[in-house]
């Protein structure tokens, strides 16, 4: 479910020396599956832990993971880098926004998946995120940008070098092509 990497474990170890006996750590996500989904890790001391929870042991410690958290956890890596800037510990959990779907799953579902899992987090460095609105019986995604992207000079770049490149290949023989159906042209509805 989960990956520590070797220094992360050492870091936590380190950590909950301090903590009262037992104490574990508590890997979470607030909101799961959805646009405002954060993912967090505290202490979880002994009275703190729930009979529901799935417990996973590592090198001196153990994380608890809520039920509710669990399934938007897979694949989630912790770790914990030290470079000239100091240490910083990291969690990644890409399906935190969307729970993880089947590879026989429906096409849209995969598309969506896609979109929330990879796309719109490269696409909100920039303020911008899209949505699926439609696929056609011929394959076609139609896509609806928002936020910085409604209205950005880059738009025809970003779909085609970008969202279609990997649509179609991610999706060979299922997409056969993406349009971007929002209206680009300057006002109020645009976000710049």
């Amino acid at each position: 479910m989960i990956s520590i990497s070797e220094t992360a474990q050492e870091h936590f170890v380190k950590l909950l020396k301090d903590q009262p006996e037992n104490t574990n750590i508590r890997v979470f996500v607030i909101s799961p599956g959805t646009a405002q989904a954060e993912c967090g890790v505290s202490y979880c001391p002994p009275d703190a832990v729930e009979e529901d929870d799935t417990k996973l042991d590592f090198n001196g410690f153990s994380a608890m993971v809520d039920t509710k958290s669990a399934p938007f956890l897979e694949e989630a890596t912790i770790d914990f880098v030290t470079d000239q800037l100091g240490s910083q510990l990291t969690l990644k959990a890409p399906n935190a926004k969307m729970r993880k779907v089947a590879d026989d799953a429906p096409l849209q579902d995969r598309i969506e998946y896609v979109i929330q899992s990879e796309i719109n987090p490269q696409l909100a460095s920039h303020g911008g995120n899209i949505m699926l609105t439609e696929l056609t019986e011929e394959g076609v995604a139609v896509l609806q940008f928002g936020g910085g992207c409604n209205g950005c000079a880059q738009v025809d770049v970003t779909l085609k070098d970008g969202i279609e490149k990997q649509l179609l290949e991610m999706f060979a023989g299922e997409v056969t092509g993406v349009i971007d159906a929002t209206d680009h042209q300057a006002g109020d509805h645009s976000f710049y």
